[in-house]
């Protein structure tokens, strides 16, 4: 295991956004808040979670697997935690508190058609809980895992995704939280060879949630998709942020967040960096992230970075938009006799509409977009003045 963890060490970005990984919490200093990765994130409302957390949260994990996939139960061994390295001190403090994993294997060539559902199930924001998930995907398989996260819960988890030469996976995670829930997790992908990933975040319900997806290619002509759809309304703070880690020659991603906002303290936070290092030659990358603000009192921050260290790129870009509804879309509408708060929900339901359909779980989709037309039924409001 030291061999591997210190293989992934090696192969440590040389972005200083990214330099600093550690499994040991004393690698770690409390955040204070004026530091560049904390200073966007409420560390006053994680409960704890940050500097010295209290134990005895009530959180239950199940998994309903896929026929040809196997999903079992885990202690600390040495099968977790060789693909990466926390990335900050929650993330340290997860892998070191977690009691149980769950193990996700799909195994090479396996087709398998419908979806393995991880339930992860809050019952009280009382303590703090932690988690452990892995995913492993064997070569040439095609498979899909879907993350649902609801109820109340002060909670910390790391889930390690790891896609075989030649295999697909699409992975969904559902943070569907009751109001009071704190949710911070890093997702810590690697991509083989000529693999694909489709990683969609959707961010609805909690108090404050940081979701932190970082990506790694392992070997060429890797393809990564990572969507991401948020609703904050009054009081929410929901926070991505993303790393994209070119390291290796002919490989691709993409990045399509979109999020509404609406209320008075509602606060939305998106991070995208992308580093293309100096090997990773023929790199094809784009990062967007769009946001609407609904209501006064509502704040977007958007920041995408994009560091190159080669000219050999096929295309690499970025683009951050924050605004309000276009007037002239809600006038078409209302001058056909729409009423405004209808036209309202057309043009977001149109906002949404693209990406969602997007996403690599047929069977959530209709879900997804159900929720964030209650989030927009919720608080209708009036004309914005």
């Amino acid at each position: 295991m030291a061999a591997l963890q210190g293989a992934v060490e090696s192969a440590a970005p040389v972005s200083r956004l990214h330099e600093h990984q550690s499994f040991s919490l004393d690698d770690f200093p409390v955040p204070t808040g004026r530091e560049e990765e904390w200073r966007f994130t409420p560390l006053r409302r994680l409960r704890g979670l940050h500097s010295s957390p209290v134990a005895g949260g009530k959180v239950t994990v199940d998994a309903d697997a896929a026929p040809g996939v196997s999903a079992v139960r885990a202690q600390r061994g040495d099968r977790l935690g060789r693909t990466f390295v926390p990335a900050d001190r929650v993330s340290a403090q997860a892998f070191a508190s977690f009691d149980e994993a769950i193990v996700i294997t799909i195994p090479a060539e396996t087709l398998a058609e419908q979806p393995t559902v991880v339930s992860v199930r809050g019952e009280s924001a009382e303590g703090a809980a932690f988690g452990h998930t892995l995913i492993e995907v064997g070569a040439n398989a095609r498979a899909a895992v879907v993350l649902d996260h609801s109820g109340s819960a002060t909670y910390a988890d790391n889930v390690e995704i790891v896609v075989g030469d030649g295999a697909a996976l699409t992975v969904v995670s559902l943070q569907d939280w009751a109001d009071d829930a704190v949710h911070v997790s890093h997702h810590y992908i690697t991509l083989g060879r000529d693999a694909r990933v489709q990683h969609t975040a959707v961010t609805l319900g909690g108090s404050v949630v940081r979701l932190a997806p970082s990506l790694r290619y392992a070997g060429p002509g890797g393809d990564a998709e990572l969507l991401g759809a948020y609703f904050a309304d009054g009081g929410q703070h929901l926070e991505h942020r993303l790393f994209v880690d070119h390291a290796q020659p002919q490989c691709r991603s993409r990045v399509d967040y979109k999020g509404a906002l609406q209320g008075d303290g509602a606060h939305t936070v998106w991070i995208g960096d992308v580093l293309i290092r100096a090997e990773a030659t023929g790199t094809d990358t784009y990062e967007r992230n769009r946001n609407l603000l609904l209501t006064d009192g509502a704040r977007a921050d958007s920041v995408p970075n994009l560091e190159i260290l080669t000219g050999e790129v096929v295309g690499a870009g970025h683009a951050s938009t924050s605004g309000r509804l276009e007037d002239q879309h809600l006038f078409y509408l209302m001058a056909r006799g729409i009423p405004w708060a209808e036209a309202r929900r057309l043009v977001i339901r149109g906002f949404f509409g693209e990406l969602i359909g997007k996403i690599g779980v047929p069977e959530l989709r209709d879900r997804i977009a159900e929720e964030i037309e209650a989030e927009l039924t919720a608080d209708a409001g009036g004309p914005q003045s």
